[in-house]
């Protein structure tokens, strides 16, 4: 996109982020009718995905998963849209800590103990990052893909990090860490992306043989980090509850392959909970297992 394109549709954006969420949540059910009924953006994909994970489900049930994705999906646009403008204390009251989550990362601070957060695309994970840096002590670092169009990458970057969040691209991650290791930190890994199959960790994740990165627990255990899962639920629309599950303070203790499959099972549960929030637009089972 030319920048002359982004600047006449940057009004636009700025302009559907100040709407208060009872009209952006109408705004989100014509574009969930375009989306699904006109454009039918990557509906074979979604619906493939969605047969081989649940394998036991009717054509109906696969069909009304179809659907109830795609309306979330247009929720979760406009929402990181609305994250453009929404204020602190906005924010806060969309997007909480459940009690017990919140007490098991302070603890951790207050032990001084940096972590890795791993997570997956579930829920609204963008909007995540915000109470986290507003309430916690520990410096949040998100690894991350920047955008390919070098005009919206920088809007997401001051977005993403207005309010103490740092952004670390992938490649740079573990020299990141090793950089701060003896500072307070959060690094957050969005573990269910898809990595090359030689590079793989395989194991079988809702119904299908899957390749999983195996970088969020080979880097857990060279530095010696403590590792929590985190899972973002959504409670209605346009409000959402933060879950985080610490799943070993010792990564170095745990056979090969353990921490992978552990944060890959707790991703697959909470998916088998509210399948509709997942990312199922993502291309996440395009290769095979290699054959040694």
């Amino acid at each position: 996109m030319a920048a002359s394109v982004y600047y006449i549709v940057l009004p636009f954006i700025y302009l559907i982020s100040i709407l208060p969420f009872p009209i952006l949540f109408l705004l989100s059910d014509f574009f969930y009718f375009v989306l699904y009924y006109v454009v039918g953006y990557r509906k074979k994909v979604v619906l493939q995905n969605l047969r081989n994970a649940f394998p036991d489900k009717s054509d109906a049930e696969i069909t009304r998963l179809c659907k109830d994705f795609f309306h979330y999906l247009c929720d979760l646009i406009l929402e990181v849209v609305k994250m453009i403008t929404i204020g602190k204390k906005a924010i806060l009251k969309h997007c909480r800590f459940e009690p017990a989550s919140k007490a098991l990362l302070e603890k951790l601070a207050s032990e001084n103990k940096s972590i890795i957060l791993v997570m997956g695309h579930i829920g609204n994970w963008e909007w995540a990052g915000h109470p986290y840096s507003l309430l916690l002590k520990h410096q949040l670092n998100v690894i991350y893909h920047p955008v390919a169009n070098k005009y919206f990458d920088r809007l997401m970057y001051r977005t993403r990090t207005k309010n103490g969040t740092k952004l670390i691209p992938m490649n740079n991650a573990y020299k990141e860490m090793l950089l701060h290791k003896n500072e307070l930190t959060t690094t957050v890994f969005l573990a269910d992306q898809t990595p090359q199959p030689n590079n793989a960790y395989w194991m079988t994740f809702l119904s299908q043989d899957t390749p999983v990165f195996k970088g969020t627990e080979i880097i857990a255990k060279k530095i010696g980090i403590a590792v929590v899962y985190a899972c973002v639920k959504r409670v209605k629309r346009g409000y959402y509850d933060m879950y985080a599950e610490l799943l070993t303070e010792d990564p170095a203790s745990l056979p090969n392959g353990v921490l992978t499959e552990m944060h890959t099972k707790r991703l697959e549960r909470d998916i088998l909970a509210q399948p509709e929030t997942w990312l199922w637009s993502h291309k996440r089972w395009k290769h095979k297992r290699p054959v040694d």
